[in-house]
């Protein structure tokens, strides 16, 4: 998945692993839209898609009952660089609805760049990969299904890691078959 390439004109590639959540409003449609925002960015290329997770939300000490949220992982192609991929991800954030009030708060969608190429930052704007991506079965299950030799760089094989955490269930997370995100 790290790969970078070189696409048409001499333009660099590059590969990133993305997570989508969201668990208000109709929230298949809204991945869906997350997922159909994406392949339409110019010189974006959403390449494998995973089954959608069905999980409780991580709540913050104190906070108000949430529904639960719909997850999935998807990999990407795109000319953008990380900066530049996060502006996109926060702009089809927000044009689905999403606010920022509360952290770990209720939201229409969650768009979180987990890795970009192989690249290793933290920056206040953007920690690559995600720092807690090792930890969320969210994030490892659905990834897992999709692409089971992906490696989370800085961390190890994503079986690895979701085999540590107990698999999916034993952290909520359960695979919802009757639901499915479709390729644009």
């Amino acid at each position: 998945m790290s790969e970078t390439t070189t696409g048409e004109g001499g333009i660099r590639l590059h590969t990133a692993v993305l997570a989508i959540g969201g668990n208000l409003g109709d929230r298949l449609a809204n991945l869906q839209s997350a997922v159909d925002s994406l392949a339409d960015t110019p010189s974006m290329t959403v390449t494998w898609l995973s089954p959608v997770y069905e999980t409780a939300p991580l709540l913050a000490e104190g906070a108000e009952p949430q529904d639960d949220y719909l997850n999935a992982v998807l990999g990407i192609t795109s000319a953008l660089p990380p900066d530049m991929l996060l502006m996109r991800t926060q702009a089809i954030e927000e044009a689905l609805g999403r606010t920022r009030e509360v952290h770990w708060g209720a939201r229409t969608i969650d768009i979180d760049i987990v890795q970009f190429d192989e690249l290793v930052q933290d920056e206040p704007e953007l920690t690559l990969p995600h720092p807690r991506a090792a930890q969320r079965a969210f994030v490892l299950a659905p990834w897992h299904d999709a692409r089971p030799e992906d490696v989370l760089i800085g961390a190890g094989p994503v079986a690895q890691l979701l085999a540590a955490l107990g698999g999916a269930a034993a952290q909520g997370a359960a695979r919802r078959d009757d639901l499915e995100l479709m390729l644009p």
